[in-house]
């Protein structure tokens, strides 16, 4: 009988699945690589979240055929190792996209109207919070997306027509075809779409260089005040860089979900910034988005032990 081990929690429907399959499923003891290296042992399929796997928990395990990644981003994943011994390594994209959009708005909202600390102030007894601290009207202002994937698309609707805000977006990789589709204004480069954005929403891929897109140098080109919303990598921020500009009132305000490295050090100056909202990388996870995931993670673990080609290989 085949082996699926899951290195973090997901979705009950998709263990039974499995099982129902004939498949036998055995969790990691705790989500660290450590035990997935000490227990991963005879598997023949694993299934991980964020923990991705690594070249040595891929050498504990002779057996391996399928590293299914329950979620788009594979960068925690050793693919070269993985592709070296001819494991097939996939990824759930377009599962959690929804979800992660909605998850964007809900930050941009949150900062814009500083709902967290409105919260505070009722809990604390300060009622005149309401008469000193304004908030910001979205309608009729610029939101520029930083890549234009699905959930960007999904973004740049809920934004132009649910809250009629000017929607631009700059991504190299995507035909003019589809800006024009959507309705949404092409910017030409990162930098012009830096100038006219009153928010900055950030929803490309890790792009592999190591070195963040927003930076110190894009923060400083960053139209005055505006607002940054990351729901992508964290390493696609210059996080002190970011703490900086905030503390100077460059930048107006953030919200971040994801942030580098997870969870954030004691010392880190974002968690000190003004007007920030931090949420614990929950862009995805929602019932919905993890049914999705863990379910499709199930069926391509099927089709490779069952020696068929998964549709979402990478």
């Amino acid at each position: 009988m085949s082996l699926c081990f899951i290195t973090q929690q997901i979705h009950p429907d998709a263990v039974t699945c499995l099982n129902e399959a004939g498949i036998t499923t055995r969790y990691a003891t705790e989500p660290s690589m450590e035990a997935v290296i000490r227990e991963i042992g005879d598997a023949d399929a694993v299934i991980t979240r964020d923990l991705g796997l690594s070249e040595e928990a891929l050498r504990a395990a002779p057996k391996l055929k399928i590293i299914s990644c329950h979620g788009s981003g594979t960068n925690r994943i050793a693919k070269a190792a993985a592709a070296e011994r001819g494991v097939l390594v996939t990824n759930a994209p377009n599962t959690n996209s929804r979800s992660v959009a909605e998850m964007t708005i809900g930050l941009l909202l949150a900062v814009m109207r500083r709902l967290c600390e409105a919260d505070r102030a009722v809990r604390e007894g300060n009622w005149a919070f309401r008469y000193t601290n304004n908030g910001t009207e979205l309608h009729g202002r610029t939101i520029g997306l930083v890549g234009f994937g699905a959930i960007a698309r999904h973004v740049a609707q809920v934004a132009g027509h649910g809250l009629g805000m000017h929607v631009v977006a700059w991504s190299p990789s995507v035909p003019a075809e589809v800006f024009e589709a959507a309705g949404v204004e092409r910017a030409e480069s990162l930098e012009d779409l830096l100038g006219v954005s009153d928010v900055l929403s950030l929803h490309r891929p890790a792009q592999g260089s190591g070195q963040p897109t927003i930076d110190a140098q894009a923060l400083s080109r960053l139209k005055k005040g505006a607002v940054l919303i990351n729901t992508s990598r964290g390493g696609e921020v210059d996080g002190p860089a970011l703490a900086k500009a905030l503390e100077t009132g460059h930048v107006g305000g953030a919200g971040l979900d994801v942030m580098s490295p997870e969870p954030p050090l004691a010392n880190d100056p974002l968690l000190r910034a003004p007007n920030v909202v931090l949420t614990p990388h929950i862009g995805a996870t929602t019932e919905q988005a993890l049914r999705r995931m863990a379910m499709l993670c199930a069926s391509q673990v099927q089709d490779a032990l069952a020696g068929r080609v998964p549709p979402h290989r990478l």
